[in-house]
């Protein structure tokens, strides 16, 4: 993996062979491939994960819509509807288009709808915690409901519960909530990141993907101070920065389930431990990481973040220090 000549490659299925050929049958407009990936996949983690890629990739189609009209019964068909639903309300709001309200509660409906058919799935309200980004004045009462501990935001607390209850540690359900706590003020408070991605990290066990959450937060505040544009760039190197990193890779990596692990906490990490000097470390994610990578948080390190060139660049150049300084350390001084 060390060649000269590597490239990675993004997919959004990443490591997930099954979950690829999915996504290909369903880029052609066939459905079947996913009603059979969904109905052999087991347990939450992957389920979820599965469900949102696919959702991702279906938004632009109405491949869900005859699924569910060929097997109206199908609570996954339910389940992937709302998931499309959902992401289109976002993309629409995303984009400013004049149809997001509508959009928004055709997904608030599908939601219900879903929870209801899958009374035991997390899905749904993890989908109803993605729409709680778009009420960033937070008029609805369900998302402002007093926080669980002090230092926390008011904020759609019952609907990461509920998800919290059917699956515990959900790693998408804490992302949008982290995502509505971007959007709950103009600025989006960090300050309320850090407070919350504490907090879930604090309680959550080894192997939890919540250990990486305060990577993001990391990055995320990198991108809003500009820093690619610092001459003298400190963000990733200090004390706290190095113990973030270290944290993720000792309670997240060390026991986690790789072949079901997120591109993005991979790629995260990986960049923190090359950002903070732990190149053998970051090395070890880099090998698990394997042809695989993510544009972020790679893309906010360049100065056109919008540029995925760019981002593959930074990205080889940290993968061969890392990989570097671990052979180097294997092989021992020459001579």
């Amino acid at each position: 993996m060390a060649s000269e000549n590597f490239r990675p490659v993004y997919h959004p299925a990443g490591h997930d062979n099954d979950l690829r050929a999915a996504v290909q049958e369903l880029r052609t407009g066939r459905w079947v491939a996913m009603r059979d990936l969904l109905d052999r996949t087991p347990g939450w983690t992957l389920w979820t994960q599965r469900t949102q890629v696919l959702a991702a990739v279906a938004a632009g189609s109405d491949t869900v819509q005859t699924w569910l009209a060929e097997e109206p019964g199908s609570a996954a068909a339910t389940v992937m509807q709302t998931r499309v639903s959902v992401e289109r309300a976002i993309r629409a709001h995303r984009e400013g288009h004049p149809r997001t309200q509508e959009l928004w509660q055709q997904a608030w409906e599908a939601c219900g709808t879903a929870a209801r058919r899958a009374p035991a799935d997390p899905v749904p309200w993890v989908c109803l915690l993605a729409l709680s980004q778009l009420d960033s004045r937070q008029r609805l009462e369900e998302h402002r409901l007093p926080p669980p501990g002090p230092m926390l935001f008011p904020g759609p607390w019952a609907l990461l519960a509920e998800a919290d209850k059917r699956d515990p540690f959900n790693r998408e359900a804490y992302h949008r909530m982290l995502q509505f706590v971007y959007a709950r003020r103009t600025d989006g408070s960090l300050s309320e990141a850090v407070n919350f991605v504490q907090w879930a990290a604090s309680s959550a066990p080894e192997g939890s993907a919540l250990h990486v959450l305060p990577l993001f937060v990391r990055v995320e505040r990198y991108r809003r101070e500009n820093g690619h544009e610092k001459a003298l760039d400190l963000h990733w190197v200090t004390e706290d920065a190095t113990r973030d990193a270290l944290r993720a890779l000792n309670l997240w990596f060390d026991h986690a389930v790789l072949a079901e692990a997120s591109l993005l906490d991979l790629n995260h990490l990986a960049h923190a431990l090359w950002g903070s000097l732990q190149f053998d470390e970051g090395a070890r994610v880099f090998d698990a990481l394997g042809p695989y990578y993510a544009v972020l948080p790679w893309a906010y390190r360049t100065r056109n973040q919008g540029d995925a060139g760019q981002a593959e660049e930074v990205f080889l150049r940290a993968r061969g220090r890392c990989l570097a300084s671990a052979r180097d350390a294997r092989d021992g001084p020459s001579g």
